[in-house]
């Protein structure tokens, strides 16, 4: 009896983002030298005054240990990431390059991209921005996880925070979650894209 193949990963995960975000309204493409091309997806949510950023592309292959001597294609985790910010405050459009770098590290620097990581960049995410690093964020909010035919693992849709150079200093310090404590108990508006740090002190 003949066994049909499973969908291609990005087919599937195509699906999954029209039935949760619907089509988005803009799409782009960057391709890094000896990488697979990654596209991110803009999405508009007018009722929460949001705009939220989704790569494309991140989970075709999964993330390898970079100690393994020989990358299985099939296991690994998978995941794509997500960046949702207040629309109209500053020129987020511009971090689409950013955003499809941190998608790529996986390739290009054998990184598994995982909740509690963090991502860094030398320039900001975008111009004038005052963030230069995100906390990557469990996933399965958003966008639920989708599973994938064994054995591959499932597909994450990962949100990223920004987070400013004094926060990045302060999570390698303390750690992820006491970060995102401090967040929370200064009700920091993490999709604000003109935020300033929360206090650190006490």
């Amino acid at each position: 009896m003949h066994t049909p193949r499973p969908a291609p990963v990005l087919e599937l995960v195509a699906e999954r983002l029209r039935a949760v975000l619907g089509e988005p309204e803009a799409r782009a493409a960057v391709t890094f030298l000896g990488t697979e091309r990654i596209e991110v997806l803009r999405y508009l949510v007018p009722d929460e005054g949001l705009v939220r950023y989704v790569t494309f592309g991140m989970s075709a292959a999964p993330m390898a240990d970079p100690t393994a001597a020989v990358a299985d294609q099939d296991r690994g985790p998978r995941a794509e990431l997500v960046l949702s910010l207040r629309a109209g405050r500053a020129d987020t459009d511009r971090v689409l390059r950013a955003l499809a770098t941190f998608a790529a590290t996986p390739q290009v620097e054998g990184l598994v991209v995982a909740p509690g990581g963090s991502l860094e960049l030398p320039e900001p995410l975008w111009p004038g921005a005052p963030f230069h690093a995100v906390l990557v964020g469990e996933g399965g909010g958003l966008v639920p996880d989708l599973e994938l035919p064994e054995p591959r693992s499932p597909v994450r849709f990962l949100p990223l925070l920004p987070m400013t150079p004094a926060e990045a200093a302060w999570k390698r310090a303390r750690g992820a979650d006491a970060l995102q404590e401090r967040w929370l108990a200064r009700g920091t508006d993490l999709r604000d894209p003109t935020r300033l740090a929360v206090a650190l002190d006490g």
